[in-house]
């Protein structure tokens, strides 16, 4: 499954990005946000392990989508 996450700021998506290294995504990657996603800092972070709310997520994460047929389903909103 392929994921993205928004954030309030760039650090936090910095930190978020870091934990997933951390916790052995190789293909995660910070992007610019699709246009279809509403963010207040812009930036995106692509990822592919199972969103886990304990592990990834904290204050400054916006929220998280879940591709689905081209379109994002949004599983965690933190906003």
């Amino acid at each position: 499954m392929n994921y993205i996450a928004t954030f309030h700021t760039f650090f936090g998506a910095q930190c978020f990005y870091r934990r997933l290294l951390e916790l052995g995504d190789q293909h995660a990657k910070m992007i610019p946000a699709p246009r279809a996603l509403s963010v207040s800092c812009g930036t995106g972070i692509f990822f592919t392990l199972p969103f886990d709310e304990e592990k990834m997520a904290d204050e400054d994460t916006e929220c998280v989508f879940i591709e689905r047929d081209d379109s994002y389903e949004c599983i965690f909103d933190n906003s």
